[in-house]
């Protein structure tokens, strides 16, 4: 008893202490420690060790015992205007444990406490470290009986026995000492279960003694022993329904605000609500902690979820206390890396609530629910309802936060992943600031997430404008060349693909783009650069010249060959043909450095790969423009055939740009011209077809494969041949005319049958010189979109 109470009340300062007893003694040393601030209060902190040791009847040390206690100096008159020197030697006075040689250290520390800046009125201790009841007696283990006997008294006598339990269960050093005594846990869990409606204060200070077992992982088992947990979800979920109660309450109260009587009333109301609140939030506050600390395990947190912990985190997001609400968004946070509970927070609509802490001036709690927003933001359906939640210019104008800033972008860059959000960011200040950031890193390393996300902005017409205002272009591409940027040039890449002012920017850069495709640069690199120059579809450039000057006709002819290089660069490379081919000039240059043959070997070598098909395709339909190539391809290849297999692809795209090369074809070669009309003819009808092949007699009577005079049906010719399968001249309804007309495809200009005819019916588009395949770049074209939530829910 001797050691606790001198650890409590820290009187005595002598250095040595013995006290006879019949044959024993007891002799007591105090060491004293450090001296410090107190990291929150106004007070000083002494550090001491008490040395106690038993001595026998001949003076014999039989028992010895040290132990480090610590003496807490308040100093509420401190302030502004308080003598320094007159108040440090009242400390070392009254504090026997301060040596009188420590003054000028008294002073030193009493002068940081008086400047030290006053913590934000706003933040308040976690629950670790809250004091609910001050102005209690110190406890003693030692007497923890007497404590809980107080729990089987009356109310405001268990709020004392629980507070005093309180202040022991705060000190680590006792834990295991109260985790031994079953009784006082047996007691506390006992009057929590019971007796946690009639008094809120009760119920805080107990929970609050099981929250300090639960920071311990090795105590879990015991709170999860005495069902505190489920209790807590219980008490969390009635003390909700209250607040809405409450709510109603003073909602009905507020009804008529001119009446004198209903307004007095109702600032009566608000003042006791007011003070219910401050209560109930400190209870859900440590309530919740100790459910965080139990979500450790991932079993204690499914069974958390299976009693809606999400929707009561969802709901506590409308209280104002901002310490509770950096546990709330902390709690959602840790829940929100498992799919069940992301989907019950986007069925709550929590970003929605989130979306208003993103004003708030409190460091922690905007970290936190930034954190949050990033975790759920890799969910397409949690995207949308950030987009519609207004984050997009909250979160652009914290772009320049230097702590929030990496945050932000991280959470940005996932929205912009997506086509229907890109747009936005023009409308905001996100673009400027973001051109900004580029242009300060200068020579140096750039942060993935920046340039990613420029990257992904980058691919919008209006956003690739903004990039562009100004030396916005001139800057990406002195960077781009100079240090060899590979991240940079993907995003001139994706400027250089949007029609119209934008990419005639580009004729600038041409020949600098151009001198970068050779074979000693990085294959990613050249990648870019061709891609780049691949884009730039753009009437006036002279592509011959360019050709030339930087002799790459041998190099795009070498890269041509299956496996001659990575097969993304090979793909860049016909684009690269196709989009040269627009001129005349470098077609026949083309087609006499023997491209073709190349181009169809790589057809056969690629024809799984619809990206490569499409882009060679398109390299054809270019060529079929120009005499000189448009024979070579007819006669001296076997590329109508090809096209002709392809006609019927599965890929749309392929079928659209290869339905308008064969066009051209027919157009100047009769031959093929009957080839594809054949083909079309057996395509579209084919079933009819197949019945007709497979025409056989039958006992009921049904026609034969024979004519009437015994001739075969099909005779051995082609059914194609055989026009009296296809009208009737007797009464004339269908004319040879007709038939010829519908081979032409003249018939689907006026109307005619739907349901065999050609594309063209459907409003089906066509290419046109110049226009690159949907699949130039970016997506494929068999690639799968994610369903949204509407439409998995539809199906």
């Amino acid at each position: 008893a001797w050691c606790l109470k001198c650890q409590g009340c820290g009187s005595s300062s002598s250095s040595s202490l013995s006290i006879a007893w019949p044959f024993l003694s007891i002799y007591r040393k105090v060491k004293r420690g450090s001296l410090d601030v107190h990291p929150t209060e106004k007070a000083l902190v002494v550090q001491y060790e008490v040395e106690a040791t038993i001595l026998g009847e001949m003076g014999d040390p039989m028992v010895g015992e040290r132990k480090e206690c610590q003496k807490i100096i308040r100093l509420k008159s401190l302030n502004a205007n308080t003598d320094i020197a007159t108040l440090a030697r009242r400390v070392v006075e009254e504090c026997r444990l301060i040596h009188p040689s420590e003054l000028p250290e008294v002073e030193q520390l009493l002068f940081y406490l008086q400047n030290r800046k006053k913590p934000d009125k706003q933040e308040k201790h976690s629950p670790r470290d809250l004091t609910p009841f001050e102005g209690m007696e110190e406890a003693n283990i030692n007497s923890i009986d007497d404590y809980v006997e107080l729990l089987y008294e009356d109310i405001p006598e268990k709020v004392r026995g629980a507070t005093l339990i309180l202040h022991l269960a705060r000190n680590p050093d006792n834990l295991e000492e109260l985790l031994q005594n079953e009784t006082a846990l047996g007691a506390l869990a006992r009057v929590l279960r019971e007796d946690w409606k009639q008094s809120v204060d009760m119920a805080t200070t107990i929970i609050y003694v099981f929250f300090c077992f639960s920071s311990f992982s090795q105590f879990h088992g015991l709170v999860t022993h005495y069902k505190i947990g489920a209790l807590c979800m219980n008490i969390t979920e009635h003390e909700l329904k209250r607040y809405d109660l409450w709510q109603d309450e003073l909602q009905k109260k507020k009804k008529d605000p001119d009446n004198q009587n209903v307004k007095k009333e109702h600032e009566k109301a608000l003042k006791k609500y007011q003070g219910l609140l401050s209560k109930q939030e400190q209870l859900l506050q440590v309530a919740l902690y100790l459910l965080l600390n139990l979500a450790e395990d991932t079993r204690t947190e499914l069974k958390m979820r299976n009693k809606n912990i999400v929707h009561m985190l969802v709901k506590t997001l409308d209280r104002e206390d901002e310490e509770l609400l950096v546990l709330v968004v902390s709690f959602l946070k840790k829940l929100s890396i498992f799919l069940e509970n992301k989907n019950d927070m986007a069925e709550t609509y929590a970003v929605e609530k989130l979306a208003r802490l993103l004003a708030c001036d409190h460091e922690n709690l905007l970290n936190t629910t930034l954190r949050l927003l990033l975790n759920l933001s890799f969910d397409t359906g949690l995207r949308s309802q950030m987009v519609q939640a207004g984050l997009i210019p909250k979160l652009s104008s914290l772009l320049a936060d230097e702590k929030q800033g990496q945050l932000c972008m991280c959470i940005l860059y996932h929205i912009s992943v997506d086509d229907r959000f890109k747009s936005m960011f023009a409308y905001t200040d996100c673009i400027p600031q973001l051109m900004k950031m580029l242009f300060e890193c200068g020579e140096s390393h750039m942060d993935p997430e920046l340039i990613s996300f420029c990257i992904n902005l980058a691919a919008n017409k209006r956003n690739a404008q903004l990039i562009c205002e100004g030396n916005g272009l001139k800057m990406l591409m002195k960077r781009g060349l100079k240090l060899k940027d590979v991240l940079i040039m993907k995003m001139i890449r994706n400027l250089s693909q949007h029609d119209g002012p934008t990419k005639n920017l580009f004729i600038d850069y041409v020949g600098d783009l151009a001198a970068q495709i050779g074979a000693e640069e990085r294959e990613e690199y050249v990648i870019e650069c061709l891609g780049t120059l691949a884009n730039l579809t753009i009437p006036d450039l002279d592509w011959e010249l360019v050709l030339k000057e930087y002799n790459l006709v041998p190099y795009l002819k070498d890269h041509l060959n299956p496996g001659s290089a990575e097969d993304d660069l090979i793909l860049e490379v016909v684009i690269m043909i196709g989009t040269v081919s627009m001129d005349d000039s470098c077609a026949a240059t083309m087609a006499k450095s023997g491209i073709i043959p190349a181009l169809i070997e790589l057809l056969n070598a690629q024809q799984e790969d619809d990206e490569f098909v499409c882009q060679i395709v398109y390299v054809f339909y270019q060529m079929v423009f120009h005499q000189a190539t448009r024979d070579v391809i007819i006669k001296d290849t076997q590329a109508p055939a090809y096209l002709i297999d392809l006609m019927h692809d599965k890929n749309a795209e392929i079928r659209k740009v290869c339905n308008s090369t064969l066009d051209i074809i027919a157009e100047y070669d009769k031959e093929c011209e009957r080839k594809i009309q054949s083909e079309k003819f057996r395509w579209h009808n084919a079933q009819w077809l197949e019945m007709v092949e497979n025409r056989a007699m039958g006992d009921d009577g049904e026609p034969s494969m024979f004519g009437d005079d015994g001739e075969p049906f099909m005779h051995s010719g082609d059914i194609l041949e055989r026009p009296d399968l296809f009208y009737t001249a007797a009464d004339g309804t269908i004319s040879p005319e007709f038939f010829t007309d519908y081979q032409n495809g003249d018939i689907g200009q006026a109307g005619g049958f739907p349901g065999s005819m050609n594309m063209d019916m459907f409003g089906q588009s066509t290419v046109t010189p110049g226009q690159r395949p949907a699949t130039a770049y970016g997506i494929r074209p068999d690639a799968q979109f994610f369903y949204s939530y509407t439409g998995a829910a539809s199906r």
